[in-house]
């Protein structure tokens, strides 16, 4: 298991890939963006964004909506 699925577990690896490449490389830096910035990465979809909304809330983070 390599990093970016430890800390984005769960998320197929072409939205893991569009994180890494968008500069997100921890699940910390996502806390406050915008759902529909994530959306705009080629390889997120909304499940992507709906699993990284449960690990964040989990931490007492959020996406904004």
């Amino acid at each position: 298991m390599d990093r970016t699925e430890e800390e984005f577990p769960g998320i197929g690896a072409p939205a893991r890939r569009a994180l890494n490449r968008a500069g997100y490389t921890r699940l910390e830096q996502l806390d406050g963006v915008s759902e529909t910035d994530l959306l705009r990465l080629h390889g997120m979809g909304p499940t992507g964004t709906d699993i990284l909304s449960d690990l964040l809330n989990a931490r007492g983070m959020s996406l904004e909506p």
